[in-house]
């Protein structure tokens, strides 16, 4: 979900985030001055992109295993899980991923989120394919471990399908995909927030979403986890809709973001440089 550094102050899915590893994300950073390869040359052969790749292939895994296995749990044992059980497991392993990960690869999950991070300028292009080829292959096995498990009578399709008008789903991963991103900008990317609340935030957003938009879109959000379950069931119906909706709904949401969040400066500064701060606390005094 871009680069996770809970202790930084600063992204899934998701995914998304990009509470920023501060080291990958700013190159001109003296304690990185080893690794700005990644930025600058071949980054696919150093041992910590390696271990991010790896950190990303397991994170989507086990987000979309435990996620989907709510889904098709619900299925097989009659609702038991319910609507209100789903989303709290979604919401819930986003939050614990988030934690688990995110100080390695920034606990991106999601494609979405990769390229949005990407397009502003917040995590480097050229390990997109590389991030966006290990969510989706993370996002496969979990939905072949599921196909394996529940196999034969009990056999439950975990993907997502529009249940209106394609349009409908289209409009509506496209508003929660953004408000998901602008949730993760400003928790994640902004100094000014508080980045060890970041997967708390990102997990409740997550989780509102699947609460509302479940039972219209699936609340995908996320191109690999509708792709996985897609490709192990060879079912890809309105499959465009989860591949587009998301991911312009989240690069609209990042630079909406970055449109109003004015300035990079910490509060402290802001509160010694503010006008409106420094005169009530001269009118107070006074």
């Amino acid at each position: 979900m871009a680069e996770i550094s809970l202790g930084a102050n600063g992204n899934h899915h998701g995914v998304a985030l990009s509470i920023k590893d501060n080291d990958d994300l700013n190159p001109n950073s003296p304690s990185n001055s080893s690794e700005n390869s990644s930025f600058e040359g071949c980054s696919f052969v150093t041992v910590p992109f390696i271990q991010k790749i790896i950190a990303e292939t397991l994170g989507t895994y086990f987000l979309i295993f435990a996620g989907c296995a709510a889904v098709v749990v619900n299925a097989d044992k009659e609702k038991v899980v319910t609507l209100p059980g789903i989303a709290i497991v979604w919401g819930l392993v986003v939050m614990v991923m988030v934690y688990s990960v995110g100080h390695i690869s920034g606990a991106h999950f999601n494609p979405a989120v990769t390229l949005a991070f990407a397009s502003c300028k917040r995590f480097p292009w050229k390990q997109v394919p590389a991030y966006i080829a290990a969510q989706v292959i993370g996002a496969t096995l979990a939905s072949g471990t599921l196909r394996l498990l529940f196999s034969g009578p009990h056999d439950h399709f975990a993907g997502t399908l529009p249940t209106g008008t394609n349009w409908q789903s289209l409009v509506v991963e496209f508003i929660i995909t953004f408000y998901l991103m602008f949730v993760i900008s400003g928790v994640a990317t902004d100094n000014r927030a508080i980045g060890e609340l970041a997967g708390l935030a990102v997990g409740a957003t997550i989780l509102l979403n699947v609460m509302f938009a479940g039972p219209i879109s699936g609340a995908s959000m996320n191109p690999a986890r509708s792709l996985g379950p897609a490709i192990v069931s060879s079912n890809y119906k309105g499959i465009w809709i989860y591949l587009v909706g998301p991911t312009a709904g989240a690069i609209a949401g990042a630079w909406v973001y970055n449109i109003i969040r004015f300035t990079d400066k910490p509060l402290r500064e802001i509160t010694k440089s503010g006008s409106f701060l420094k005169s009530s606390t001269r009118n107070t005094s006074n």
